[in-house]
């Protein structure tokens, strides 16, 4: 039996998220469920599942909703208060040796390892708007699917 370097890196991958608090088949993040989450985060764009981001980035972005990368997406207390313990509940572990959280997904060294070989037409595209888009091109994002089997770039 051959083994393709490529089957080698995802392992190595999927073994290295799994110790970074990510669970991943196929990139398909097993994220716990919380309807108020999905309901308040979902409503703007794709709920993140939680292990996307270590508990201090969760804690740092509920405590600024009000300028939640340029909108106020504030919540009563309550609700901000719920959501907050169920991301912080079910994050990522933080492996990165900056003081400061990170704020954007899309500037974590996962999804920049798993997006550099996107062309930057694509990121240009009135489709898809910013890297933050996730459902523009992963068909079931929006589910916690982002396997580079269900992907459909705009043409």
């Amino acid at each position: 039996m051959k083994i393709s370097k490529r089957s080698i890196f995802r392992a190595f991958l999927a073994a290295g998220l799994c110790w970074a608090g990510m669970a991943m088949a196929d990139d398909h993040f097993s994220t716990a469920t919380d309807p108020t989450w999905k309901a308040e985060c979902g409503s703007c764009h794709v709920a993140y599942p939680p292990q996307l981001l270590p508990a201090g980035s969760w804690r740092a972005l509920m405590s600024g909703l009000d300028k939640h990368f340029g909108s106020d997406a504030s919540l009563d207390p309550q609700t901000a208060a719920g959501i907050a313990a169920f991301l912080e509940e079910n994050a990522g572990r933080d492996r990165s040796s900056s003081r400061t959280p990170a704020l954007r997904i899309t500037e974590t060294r996962w999804f920049v390892h798993e997006h550099d070989e996107v062309p930057d037409r694509a990121w240009k595209n009135p489709q898809v708007k910013s890297a933050a888009n996730c459902t523009a091109c992963h068909i079931d994002g929006d589910k916690g699917n982002f396997s580079e089997h269900n992907i459909r770039i705009p043409k």
